[in-house]
């Protein structure tokens, strides 16, 4: 008989199963930086690849040759292989790796070996939107680089040419870092590229936020529009499980980044998470561009249903937004209705409806679940009664949540 499960391991199991129930099958998440991996990638997550090994390697050891420092894995290098395989042909790129652990794992994959110490990279900042990890003090400071602030435009943070062309001939940064965890719409990229690569720099583009539409032919083609490098994370509008890849169309530098992750940004890769990344990458290739229209089509129909009802949004003369992201008007919303971002979000929660407190949302997993952009309206109504007028929705959300039992794009 197996033993009995201690005290602990069952709270465990109760909590894993309220957590499975509770965001996978009674609330809508409207968070920009998740999404819902498909039953067969889950299947691949749990399976014995969780706790293997593979490290190809040409070397000699104890006076022999060998290519790899573990037997036993015929079947697990076949798959890295597929993964990488599809994550080039979706992103234009002749060489990928999907080894990084994470997108940040994924930038200092490319920094780190790309960029000599005291390199001046240009990133958009924080307070326009940008990642944290890029400013001053952590990654730049990590890998003794200085930061240098990309201009942005408007309360969209948008780049536009004029301005970031000449920041790039100012500043005669070694690295362009593009990319934004507040991310609405694409860039100039063949003018910055342009720029760019006339000062010497390289132009590495950070797409965890919209990979997925990248994939699906909606937002931009950062390789074929002059982006040296396009990495990020595999699990926001990329519907997979957590962690990054890479993808460039350079030998010189794939040369140059490949060898260095390995014992320098990471070891052993997770190959369960490699198998189930492979599979999402193989499912976007068959509906990734339905995918991809049906969620920026869901958020430019929420921007529209929201504003009509008086939520205030950034981007409305733009069409709101362009990728899967809308943006609350902050402090438009306080004087309005008296609550900001994080609050409504607390208040939303409690209505099966999981928002983001820095006033973000976002509509790929519920494009993954099947809302189309006329159930946007109705989405809407459910977010201003629980959300600004008080109101109790928490039943009714989880009647029309519980209507979606499988994925429609998987």
């Amino acid at each position: 008989m197996p033993p009995t499960p201690t005290s602990e391991e069952a709270r465990l199991a109760r909590l894993v199963r309220a957590h499975d129930r509770w965001r996978g099958r009674e609330s809508f998440n409207l968070l920009p930086s998740e999404n819902a991996v498909s039953p067969t990638a889950r299947r691949y997550l749990s399976s014995d690849l969780a706790g293997r090994y593979t490290l190809p390697i040409s070397t000699t050891f104890d006076g022999e040759a060998i290519d790899n420092s573990y037997a036993g894995t015929r079947y697990t290098d076949q798959i890295e292989t597929l993964a990488n395989d599809a994550a080039s042909r979706l992103f234009h790129g002749r060489f990928a790796t999907v080894r990084p652990l994470s997108g940040h794992i994924a930038a200092l994959s490319v920094l780190a070996p790309l960029l000599p110490r005291g390199s001046k990279l240009l990133a958009i900042p924080p307070e326009a939107g940008g990642y944290d990890g890029y400013a001053e003090g952590f990654v730049p400071a990590l890998l003794g680089h200085t930061v240098r602030p990309l201009p942005t435009s408007g309360p969209e943070h948008r780049l536009l040419e004029e301005p970031v062309v000449e920041a790039i001939r100012r500043e005669r940064p070694q690295a362009v870092v593009l990319g934004q965890s507040f991310f609405l719409f694409p860039y100039p990229l063949d003018a910055i590229a342009e720029a760019a690569h006339a000062v010497g720099a390289l132009v590495l583009y950070d797409a965890s936020h919209v990979l997925g539409l990248i994939a699906g032919g909606r937002f931009q083609d950062p390789l074929r529009e002059g982006a040296d490098v396009l990495y990020g994370s595999t699990h926001k509008s990329l519907p997979g499980p957590q962690g990054g890849l890479l993808v460039t169309d350079h030998e010189d530098l794939f040369r140059r980044l490949d060898p260095a992750l390995v014992w320098r940004v990471f070891d052993n890769a997770h190959w369960n998470r490699i198998a189930g990344l492979a599979q999402t990458l193989l499912e976007l290739e068959r509906v990734g561009r339905d995918y991809a229209e049906t969620v920026v089509g869901n958020a430019q129909a929420l921007g529209r249903a929201l504003t009509g009802l008086g939520v205030p949004l950034v981007g409305e003369a733009d069409g709101f937004t362009a990728s899967h992201q809308l943006r609350y008007d902050g402090a438009e919303l306080r004087r309005r209705h008296g609550i900001g971002p994080a609050a409504l979000a607390r208040r939303l929660e409690r209505q099966r409806l999981i928002t983001d407190l820095v006033g973000r949302l976002g509509t790929a997993e519920v494009a993954r679940l099947g809302l189309v952009p006329h159930d946007m309206e109705r989405l809407a109504g459910l977010l201003v009664r629980g959300g600004l007028e008080g109101e109790s929705v928490g039943r009714e959300v989880l009647a029309w949540r519980r209507q979606y039992r499988a994925l429609r794009f998987a």
